[in-house]
């Protein structure tokens, strides 16, 4: 049975098994991939999920990561980093936390997929990778550490690059305590913002992850301080602000200040990616398959090389 990928080859794709090509990397350049909302599942999953294409996309996930792994790996120049903008994996089959370091579950099965990318692989959270009011955010925090080193919210510098990866999980929003409790709604909290902050005014150029669109995010929180006026402050050094959630591909343009893009998810496509190439010469990058991007869908067209 011919898939996307296959049609794709026929339509001058990269031939099977072949690595795609790039032009060869001039001086000053890298390039890095980001993937969202992979929603990783394991033998305990129970499911359905809410209809027949979500129950049908979480039973193909692991395989859809796989590929997109794999074609990931065999670009040439290779992807320095890959950046995993949340949805590692798909709810909790345990409120035990015993439960997690005596069975291999989705919080390995995951792990173990991505470890066999070529390049690190830099993990953040979405509302998956939590189960609130169920499971406290703690749990989960304690679950990344032990499990992959992660902490709640971090940045990675490189090559003279910054690359913020924040959690819209860590404010009121997601606090049952709270009487601002509202899951459909993302917010950092005062300690996070203060941290964003202090990552942003060193003025370095930057790419931001944050799992839910802006859209969706509280816009500010502590009087008129928030995310969106912080963006909107240093929109001259934030390069691209990208998000997951919704599984598809949406351009919000400079909508918020600096560009802000939507992915679609490996959960629905082996070709939602976002493979990019950074000119640190120009302080400037270019996403190499954005023509590919069937923008408002799920979907995106194999990148040719």
């Amino acid at each position: 049975m011919m898939n996307r990928r296959h049609f794709g080859q026929l339509l001058g794709g990269a031939a099977f098994g072949a690595a795609p090509l790039l032009a060869a990397p001039a001086p000053g350049k890298f390039y890095f991939a980001v993937i969202a909302d992979t929603h990783i599942i394991d033998d305990y999953y129970k499911g359905p999920e809410s209809n027949a294409l979500d129950t049908e996309s979480i039973f193909k996930a692991t395989d859809r990561l796989t590929a997109a792994r794999d074609f990931i790996n065999k670009l040439n120049p290779p992807m320095e980093k890959v950046f995993l903008v949340g949805d590692y994996f798909h709810n909790y089959p345990s409120a035990d936390w015993d439960f997690y370091f005596k069975n291999k579950t989705r919080v390995d099965r995951a792990k173990m997929i991505t470890d066999e990318f070529k390049m690190p692989v830099h993990v953040c959270f979405g509302n998956h990778d939590y189960d609130v009011p169920r499971i406290s955010r703690q749990f989960s925090h304690d679950l990344f550490r032990d499990k992959y080193g992660v902490k709640p919210y971090y940045s990675v510098d490189y090559k003279g690059y910054k690359f913020i990866h924040l959690n819209n999980f860590t404010g009121d929003t997601w606090n049952p305590a709270s009487n601002l409790y509202n899951k459909q709604a993302g917010s950092l909290g005062e300690e996070q913002l203060n941290w964003a902050e202090a990552e942003l005014a060193q003025r370095k150029p930057t790419f931001v992850f944050i799992h839910y669109p802006l859209m969706i995010v509280n816009d500010v929180e502590v009087k008129d301080y928030g995310l969106h006026p912080m963006i909107r402050k240093y929109q001259d050094s934030i390069q691209r602000v990208i998000s997951g959630h919704w599984h598809k591909w949406i351009d919000f343009a400079r909508t918020f200040g600096p560009l802000h893009n939507v992915m679609g998810a490996t959960r629905y496509d082996e070709d939602a990616y976002m493979l990019i190439e950074v000119d640190t010469v120009k302080t400037s990058h270019r996403v190499l398959n954005l023509a590919q991007v069937d923008w408002s869908t799920h979907y995106s067209r194999p990148y040719p090389g």
